[in-house]
């Protein structure tokens, strides 16, 4: 005879990966996909520039070294700016700026819509609509004239302007994070820990985060790229840092130089290149992350960039079934 089971059947246990299955569950959409892995390149290229520029480049890149908008050539590949500086030496530098913006603001607004993003859908009741509100506040308050505000009433250093874009720019993560952890709320493995006796701070920790971190991590790439945006905008209009070097700072003073009269594009092209490619690559990896972490987009047909129209060559062929004979009447013997 087989044993007789006491008590009630186990429930579904919460997941419990490793910390080198997390990362893989993060890593292996990008990996799979080509463009995805270029887009890492290109982005790696960026950050190395950033991190050892100071190794590559002079003390001080804005040093005259020569002529006026002088064409690029075997000295100075990238050419001059208006300034006599050499545009190679000002690019490596303003990479460094531009990506800690992008990378600090991201982090500020992940930080901040996944905290209200958790404590809006775990929670729910008056919690869920007040912080619901309050991001429909943040959604409508026009970005741009808010960011002129805030940095003239605060200055125009680095860091505010980090924290000027990290406290606009987390509203969709905090809608993001809200349907998933409403999502994972429900779930079995949360219910009976609820029912044991566990706390609130400790599903959140230990059941809810690790559940919604691969989704804030996808989102936040998206948020970098967003951030590294905006920073060359408000930096072109004349607001950014006037002492720090960024790619929007080398485009507004190239415009300020008239570099556009003299027909010095090499002032011009490159920091907008560079601002286009660490952009786009940041869209792509993003965008890949999300594909593939986003509950909402693992359909096919929720998400548009799965969507492929077949060739002719692979669109199924109907083979002619062949006519079925009719049973012949027998004749009676």
């Amino acid at each position: 005879m087989s044993p007789v089971q006491t008590g009630a059947p186990h429930a579904e246990e919460a997941p419990s990966p490793t910390r080198s299955l997390k990362w893989r569950a993060i890593a292996a959409p990008v990996l799979r996909n080509k463009s995805a892995l270029v887009a890492v390149g290109v982005l790696a290229v960026f950050v190395f520039l950033a991190i050892f520029g100071p190794l590559i480049i002079g003390d001080d890149p804005k040093e005259k070294v020569g002529p006026v908008f002088a064409p690029p050539s075997r000295e100075f590949p990238l050419g001059t700016d208006g300034g006599g500086a050499n545009m190679l030496d000002l690019l490596i530098a303003g990479a460094r700026i531009s990506l800690l913006i992008g990378f600090c603001a991201g982090a500020i607004s992940a930080l901040i819509g996944g905290t209200v993003g958790i404590l809006s859908g775990f929670f729910g009741g008056k919690t869920d609509t007040a912080l619901m509100r309050l991001t429909d506040y943040f959604l409508v308050i026009p970005d741009v004239p808010l960011i002129i505000v805030i940095a003239a009433l605060f200055g125009r250093s680095t860091w505010n302007i980090i924290v000027i874009i990290g406290i606009i720019y987390w509203t969709f993560t905090a809608r993001l994070i809200r349907a998933q952890t409403k999502s994972v709320r429900e779930r079995v493995y949360v219910q009976r820990a609820r029912a044991l006796g566990a706390r609130n701070s400790r599903l959140i920790l230990r059941h809810v985060l690790p559940q919604v971190t691969p989704l804030l991590i996808a989102n936040t790439v998206l948020l970098i790229a967003y951030a590294i945006f905006v920073e060359t905008f408000i930096s072109f209009l004349g607001l950014g840092d006037p002492t720090a070097i960024s790619w929007g700072r080398l485009i507004q003073n190239a415009f300020t130089d008239d570099a556009i009269i003299n027909e010095a594009w090499w002032a011009v092209i490159p920091p907008g290149v560079c601002v286009m490619l660490v952009v786009l690559a940041c869209t792509i990896i993003g965008q890949t992350m999300e594909d593939a972490l986003n509950p909402r987009l693992r359909t096919g047909h929720l998400s548009v960039r799965r969507f492929r129209v077949l060739r002719p060559s692979e669109r199924p062929t109907m083979q002619p079934q062949p006519p079925q004979s009719q049973p012949q009447p027998q004749q009676p013997s």
